[in-house]
């Protein structure tokens, strides 16, 4: 398929063709397919491979060595995320079959953190992290943001909209940057229903895939087991295409993917669509995989909704009522199974207990 290829030195030229070659770029990619291949990106691909080795080590060690670090109490937003603890939204209710590590590659907002503190919580680092394994993360994500952000800007020119619209409302947001172990199958789950990643769509605006390996049951980096393990995306649906077209997630050589997240699609109306995506297993036992993701959001005191200029009557309909995007962000991190339900206590008044104690001595 023909998905177009941005260049990020096109989005910081001062020539306008190129400029707008750059935006005509995002306006099809993410129009048409939600997601777009990006080049000169930024991102340092040999620093990637230092990293997964660090991650890799750290995986690799005992359960008992990784549960302090697995952070229940902040809705795993920090630190380690255990086997089988989170679950797609729109999937069969498997859970996934990988273990992550989350850490946000900026300093919080003190009062942001106020308001949201399972949101904005500090980094959780193990004492004892492999060498490289902090550095790698907060440098790929901060490598990963910045091209995010130039991508932002190049987005919404090519909507017809002032250059910051987007970039603005990233100013000081929980931006999060994940690194992702996909677990061996057995003999006996292999060429089943069983996937690493149940199809699902990102709740935030902009996710950066800067690519991963396979390991195979050795645990040493290797060429895919086969063709149909890995990272699929689903195109939006067209008139030939009535389900969309799953696209393997293997950016060109040099290239990143980007891709469309539900925040973006609901500010834009809909012009652009949450990518639907998924990561399916090898067909043969004992093969792993490890990727990583940055995850840029809006702030979380954005009011989401479709922005003016694409409000419609019947997009209006379609993505009523406004939210705040916080509240965005704990309702869904409790249908992903990260956050607990009790959390959905917090959206309301949660002090008639003062009134109940009030009558009662009365």
């Amino acid at each position: 398929m023909n998905i177009p290829i941005v260049d990020l030195a096109d989005l910081a030229s001062n020539e306008p063709a190129r400029f707008e070659r750059g935006a005509a770029a995002i306006r099809e990619a993410f129009g048409t397919y939600g997601l777009v291949y990006v080049q000169n990106h930024g991102v340092d691909t040999r620093a990637l491979e230092r990293f997964y080795d660090a991650f890799g080590a750290f995986i690799a060690r005992p359960e008992a060595a990784k549960r302090p670090y697995g952070r229940r109490d902040i809705w795993y937003q920090r630190g380690w995320t255990p086997p089988n603890t989170e679950v797609a939204v729109a999937g069969n209710g498997q859970p996934d079959f990988k273990e992550c590590y989350f850490a946000a590659p900026y300093p919080t907002d003190e009062r942001s953190a106020l308001e949201f503190p399972q949101i904005y919580p500090e980094n959780v680092w193990p004492s004892d992290a492999p060498p490289y394994f902090q550095e790698g993360l907060l440098g790929l994500g901060r490598s990963l943001h910045e091209a995010g952000l130039k991508l932002l800007r190049g987005a919404a020119v090519a909507l017809g909209l002032p250059e910051t619209t987007f970039a603005a409302l990233c100013d000081q947001a929980p931006h999060v940057t994940r690194a992702l172990q996909y677990l061996p199958l057995t003999p006996a789950q292999v060429n089943t229903d069983i996937v690493w990643g149940e199809e699902h769509t990102d709740f935030n605006l902009l996710t950066l895939l800067p690519g991963g390996r396979f390991l195979d049951p050795e645990g040493r980096p290797a060429a895919k087991p086969d063709d149909k393990s890995g990272l699929y995306l689903r195109t939006r649906a067209t008139p030939a295409d009535p389900n969309g077209r799953l696209v393997r997630g293997t950016a060109p050589a040099g290239c990143i993917v980007a891709q469309v997240g539900q925040q973006l699609e609901i500010l834009t109306g809909g012009t652009f669509l949450a990518t639907p995506h998924v990561i399916t297993a090898p067909g043969v036992p004992g093969w792993q995989r490890q990727s990583s993701a940055h995850f840029m959001h809006v702030h979380t005191s954005t009011v989401l909704f479709p922005l003016e200029k694409f409000r419609t009557l019947e997009v209006a309909r379609a993505y009523a009522p406004p939210v705040l995007a916080g509240t965005y962000d704990i309702k869904t991190l409790v249908d992903i199974g990260l956050a607990p339900a009790s959390a959905l206590d917090q959206l309301g008044y949660r002090h008639y207990d003062r009134l109940n104690r009030q009558r009662a001595n009365t």
